[in-house]
């Protein structure tokens, strides 16, 4: 079952309201889209999506709901031109729910997770594009150290990806338990809660999704979508993509520089936001012990000015 994380919050920070054009990006399970189409007591929603499984779910979930519902198969990095394909413009509000989905996760089949031993894949459309275990064995060793650097944050980068091209010399890795157990043979098996994994599987996963890539042409493209007044909210589950969010934001929200001969000019991106959240929501005591996966989430929303 898949459980939306920070679902009151996320809705209630939309401003969710009767007659509003709403975008959901990372459609998934369709759980939050369920909630904004159910508060608003009819509204427009656009659902985009990269996993024609996920939009088939997300169909029959939102079958009923008052409102209309427009579901395409997408990138959200593509944001601007399929809203604009879809009618979408000047927007109420727009959510953003990066990261893995539960269904993704427990497939051990797509290969998202070393939970269960599958085919390294990790695509979230796998109807095109480079799979994981493709990825690994295209980059040299120098090619694979940046990746779990950039996006794992691993600092163990350079013996994991040594370990991965002498291993592949003998014979391919193309199973998400080879890749996890040669990762824990390298870091010394799991300490605390963390699988010792954790980073290299992210690596990769953000790696063939390009999800740094979609996620700043997205935010770019949400805050122009956005009508004065319009909200957007994005949930993260990485230091690195809120990172990007928050840095983001920050230069949408501008600062007043005081000029020499008096007064003070304002200095920023436009289109000019404000922060809804000075500070990131995460989910509390209750929401992490019945879903444990919402425990690294963090949601930030701003709002569109005039």
């Amino acid at each position: 079952m898949h459980i939306p994380v920070l679902l009151t919050e996320v809705v209630e920070a939309l401003n969710v309201k009767p007659g509003g054009a709403y975008i959901d990006g990372t459609l998934g399970g369709a759980g939050h889209a369920s909630e904004v189409m159910r508060r608003s007591g009819g509204c427009r929603l656009l659902g985009i999506d990269r996993d024609r499984d996920a939009l088939s779910r997300a169909a029959e979930r939102l079958a009923g709901l008052p409102g209309e519902a427009v579901l395409v198969h997408g990138e959200h990095g593509d944001l601007a031109e399929l809203a604009k394909a879809n009618g979408f413009a000047d927007v109420d509000g727009i959510l953003l729910d990066l990261g893995v989905s539960s269904d993704q996760l427990d497939t051990p089949g797509r290969g998202f997770s070393f939970r269960f031993d599958g085919p390294l894949d990790m695509r979230m459309d796998s109807s095109r594009g480079e799979s994981a275990a493709e990825l690994l064995a295209r980059l040299d060793e120098g090619g694979l150290c940046e990746l779990l650097r950039r996006f794992g944050e691993e600092p163990r980068a350079r013996q994991i990806a040594a370990a991965i091209v002498k291993v592949r010399r003998t014979a391919p890795i193309e199973t998400t338990g080879q890749l996890a157990g040669l990762v824990e043979r390298v870091l010394g098996g799991r300490f605390g809660a963390k699988n010792p994994a954790t980073r290299t599987f992210q690596a990769l996963r953000m790696a063939v999704n390009d999800e740094t890539g979609n996620l700043s042409r997205a935010l770019e493209a949400g805050l122009r979508l956005l009508k004065p007044g319009g909200r957007m909210a994005v949930i993260t589950f990485e230091s690195l993509t809120d990172r990007m969010v928050k840095q983001c934001f920050a230069a949408h929200v501008g600062r007043n520089v005081s000029l020499m001969q008096g007064g003070e000019r304002w200095e920023g991106e436009l289109p000019k936001v404000a922060r809804v959240t000075r500070h990131p929501v995460v989910p509390g005591e209750k929401e992490r012990a019945e879903n444990p996966r919402a425990r690294s989430a963090k949601l930030r929303v701003v709002e569109r000015l005039a």
